[in-house]
């Protein structure tokens, strides 16, 4: 199945929000996305009932295996091509804003390769 792009940047900034505070709440996405509350919470709804995410009944937002399963292909995807750009000299911030871009689109085949080649840049330094 196919997951929208706006769905994996979703289930990414749950995944990044975990690591960093513990716990997700739908307040903490609508903040870090400059989402509304509302926004949000059809959103949530909508991964609920397709499965990516579960809500605890703290209002705790979880991944599920399956939500799990696409946000650390997506975060891995941003943090490679990241690395890749700023490896050719790109400023931080713009490799990172681009990485966001490039991650949706890129073929696994191409990713697979650039991964690769990141790999072995990073292990001669």
């Amino acid at each position: 199945m196919q997951i929208k792009e706006s769905a994996e940047n979703y289930l990414e900034r749950i995944l990044m929000l975990k690591n960093q505070n513990g716990t997700v709440r739908s307040i903490d996405i609508a903040h870090a996305m400059n989402f509304t509350k509302a926004s949000v919470s059809v959103a949530m709804k909508n991964f609920r009932q397709e499965g990516y995410i579960k809500m605890e009944d703290d209002g705790e937002i979880v991944l599920t295996e399956k939500g799990l399963k696409v946000a650390e292909r997506i975060y891995e995807r941003h943090q490679v091509i990241a690395r890749a750009l700023m490896a050719l000299g790109v400023e931080e911030k713009t490799a990172y804003e681009d990485s966001c871009k490039i991650e949706h689109d890129i073929s696994d085949e191409s990713f697979l390769k650039l991964k690769e080649h990141v790999l072995r840049h990073e292990e001669k330094e």
